[in-house]
């Protein structure tokens, strides 16, 4: 099964509202006097499921990143890197570049089982992936990783219809009444392969992309981690918030 599953982390943006001298995938995250840089936390929860083979996707400017990480067999797996083209995107979007970076490693990963986590995000609890892929089945093209959140502006909300399905994708709303938001998603080939099609088409939104896949009749699914929390370290505000939610555990 290892084999057949792969990593995925996108790590292209520039992290312009940090302002650091070093990418932002690299911040220093300090627990119990030790420290890690954040993008570790995401590898080492997909290391944990089994994952042996990883895949960064970076910008020309990351060569601090691929310095830590290296080849990966310090971290008990291997790491590919792949560098995205820039591209001028059509329109607005709200995820701007995420779909383009993921399918920048189209080559690495067509054909697998992909476990798909943002680099500068903090998952609990560690076996988010283990749970993902234990909930893959062949009539499950997708699975969402589903964490409670009380910022849905930020984030991707899931609504599901009373079978547990997933029906929509509603991204970054002012208001919602729903509650859960996508941490982080394992997907079958068949995904892979609609998602390589409509960035060729020109879609550049992947909340689009994963609606456009449900209306397609994709099947999508999801499960909750008993007691799951997500930190998202895009601003130092979010920083301060994650050093206090840390000191409380």
């Amino acid at each position: 099964m290892s084999e057949e599953l792969i990593g995925l982390i996108p790590a292209a943006g520039k992290g312009v509202r940090l302002g650091l001298p070093y990418p932002k995938e690299l911040y220093p995250v300090i627990r119990d006097n030790h420290f890690k840089p954040v993008s570790q936390f995401v590898l080492d929860c997909m290391t944990e499921a089994g994952i042996k083979h990883i895949v960064f996707v970076i910008n020309e400017t990351k060569h601090q990143l691929i310095g830590y990480f290296g080849n990966g067999h310090r971290f008990d797996c291997d790491i590919s890197y792949v560098v995205q083209d820039r591209t001028r995107r059509r329109g607005e979007s709200t995820s701007p570049g995420l779909a383009q970076a993921l399918d920048s490693a189209y080559h690495l990963i067509k054909g697998k089982t992909v476990c798909f986590g943002m680099a500068d995000t903090i998952m609990n609890p560690s076996n988010v992936f283990a749970q993902a892929i234990e909930a893959t089945v062949p009539t499950l093209d997708v699975i969402l990783v589903l964490f409670p959140t009380e910022r849905p502006e930020k984030f991707g909300m899931v609504r599901m219809d009373r079978e547990e399905r997933v029906v929509e994708i509603v991204d970054k709303p002012r208001v919602t009444e729903l509650e859960d938001m996508w941490g982080c998603i394992a997907w079958q080939p068949r995904f892979t392969e609609f998602l390589h099609d409509s960035v060729r088409a020109g879609v550049g939104d992947f909340a689009i992309i994963l609606n456009n896949a449900i209306a397609e009749g994709l099947n999508f699914g999801a499960v909750k981690p008993l007691a799951g929390s997500y930190i998202d370290l895009g601003t130092y505000d979010e920083i301060i918030e994650m050093d206090r939610i840390l000191r409380e555990q």
